[in-house]
């Protein structure tokens, strides 16, 4: 018998990474996810940083609802195509202004599609299979403004449906409350659609606003979202100007500026307010510190939830 002295306890790895080893896995051309919903939870340290890199050719995917994020991707140029059934701030923005614009003047693809079939996609990506037959659809033009969505009749009872294509994701990045650094991760409150993009990965990297113990994760197991995210990122204050429920709420003032600023663009065809936008806030700050000691400690603490 093998003596019991020789095995030794498995040592599991820290998955916390810095910034520069989260952004060395992005390749041109690849099929990034941003996770998020609307104005909260949207992986900002990332999204800047993928703007200062200048990457090219990216295919977005968002959430179910977008937020301004996407739409600040789009501005910056790295985009060739999005795929999201809705990018917005709500009642800030009704539709992201540099998507309106990219898209009317035939600058990005956009991959279109309902709330419905975006998970449809997601599903089978997680599934990994080519696509998902879906009822919702039948009958509308859909398939035909989008011709990567198929009708087909179902093999087995004839039934028409819609073949909807697998949203497969290369890298998918997440911003959430918790994790301890085994990359357990949690949040406080709705995950909104980010399971179902965490399960199109091939790999998925979240920033979260605080790393906690294995201990803390384990009092509550259930709350866990993510089990084993690739990658961790420290990041207080990274969903910003966005909210992060349970730390703060979203920056209205600063969303407003920049809403001003892509409109100027797709109103009058003016870049010259985007690109001052971009300069101050993405080009101008290397880090995320930067950033949030521009945006000014007592504007981040009077975002306090309650």
């Amino acid at each position: 018998m093998q003596d019991l002295k020789e095995f030794k306890k498995p040592i599991r790895e820290s998955k916390v990474i810095d910034i520069n080893t989260a952004l060395s896995h992005v390749k041109n051309g690849m099929t990034i996810a941003i996770g998020g919903f609307i104005n909260s939870s949207h992986p900002m340290i990332v999204v800047r940083e993928l703007i200062r890199r200048e990457f090219k050719d990216l295919t977005i995917v968002g959430a179910a609802s977008s937020g301004l994020e996407i739409d600040l991707l789009i501005s910056s140029g790295i985009v060739k195509k999005v795929v999201s059934p809705y990018i917005g701030a709500e009642g800030l923005a009704a539709i992201g202004p540099s998507f309106r614009a990219a898209a009317e003047r035939g600058l990005i693809e956009v991959f279109e599609l309902d709330e419905a079939m975006f998970y449809a996609g997601l599903r089978a990506a997680a599934q990994r299979v080519p696509f998902n037959p879906w009822r919702s659809g039948i009958g509308t033009s859909f398939p035909e403004i989008n011709p990567a969505i198929k009708v087909f009749n179902d093999p087995c009872n004839g039934e028409t449906l819609l073949a909807i294509p697998a949203i497969n994701i290369d890298i998918s990045f997440l911003h959430a409350a918790t994790s301890d650094i085994y990359g357990n991760v949690q949040y406080i409150g709705h995950a909104y659609g980010d399971r179902a993009i965490y399960a199109a990965s091939d790999l998925t990297i979240v920033q979260v606003e605080k790393i906690v113990s294995n201990e803390e994760i384990r009092k509550d197991p259930l709350r866990t979202v993510v089990a084993g995210a690739d990658g961790i990122i420290r990041a207080p204050f990274g969903s910003h100007p966005y909210a992060s429920p349970g730390h703060y709420t979203e920056d209205k003032a600063h969303i407003k500026e920049y809403v001003i600023a892509a409109t100027s663009w797709t109103k009058n065809g003016d870049r010259g307010p985007i690109e001052k936008y971009l300069d101050k806030w993405i080009f101008q700050n290397k880090t995320h510190i930067e950033y949030l000691e521009k945006v000014g400690l007592s504007t981040l603490l009077n975002l306090d939830e309650y």
